[in-house]
């Protein structure tokens, strides 16, 4: 059988930076430059960079709210062997593994032939019923929810139900329906009800599966 033939590269017709590693450098030194970070506490200030990169928009930084102690608890529990819970497979499939210190699970449910059952019976979306499948799972986890507004809701819900808690919740539902509503509420839960679980989040719509996962790879690993 002959070996395929090696493709040979076009002609270089621009001027742009095209070695990854420089790219990384210049992207991250960029933000530095263009965003304020001066509201992030100094150990999250790696997570914001990692979320601006993510989502390609410095005045990320202004929404940005950062429990003070999410960092600290998410790399301890990963760092624990812990797993990390994903609401959408776009998120999991994000997460760098080589940055993770225990080979951690990355567990999307999305799929689990339970889930849409579940949720005809709910009359709630698959991704809500999805979470309900993590509780095995919960106690001392790190969540991760880029997706769905129903999926924050719905795990809040859970924990107020008396669910075991996760150790921290990295809560970027984006969208127009339920998304602002739904990060508000994670941003409230200790204050209205006296359940304090570190996180962080992104006020208004803002959020996606690239910004969530850019903070689990943040969160999972100090190095840059």
């Amino acid at each position: 059988m002959s070996r395929p033939s090696r493709p040979s590269r076009p002609p270089r017709r621009y001027d742009y930076v095209d070695s990854g590693p420089a790219i990384y450098v210049d992207s991250f030194a960029t933000i530095r430059r263009e965003a304020d970070l001066s509201a992030v506490p100094a150990d999250a200030e790696r997570l914001a960079v990692r979320m601006i990169h993510g989502s390609g928009q410095v005045d990320l930084a202004e929404d940005l709210v950062v429990h003070p102690r999410v960092v600290a608890a998410a790399r301890e529990a990963l760092e624990a062997g812990a797993p990390i819970l994903c609401d959408a497979t776009m998120v999991a499939t994000g997460v760098t593994r080589s940055r993770l210190p225990r080979d951690n699970d990355v567990v999307c449910l999305l799929n689990d032939p339970r889930v849409a059952d579940l949720a005809r019976a709910w009359g709630t979306t698959r991704t809500a019923a999805a979470v309900s499948l993590w509780e095995p799972r919960l106690a001392g986890a790190v969540v991760a929810i880029g997706n769905a507004p129903t999926a924050l809701f719905h795990l809040l819900e859970m924990v107020l139900a008396g669910a075991p808690r996760p150790a921290a919740i990295v809560g970027c539902p984006v969208g127009f329906i339920g998304a602002a509503e739904s990060k508000l509420a994670l941003v409230d839960l200790a204050a209205e009800h006296g359940v304090d679980i570190p996180y962080v989040t992104v006020r208004g719509r803002r959020g996606g599966s690239a910004m969530t996962s850019s903070a689990l790879n943040a969160l999972a690993q100090e190095a840059e």
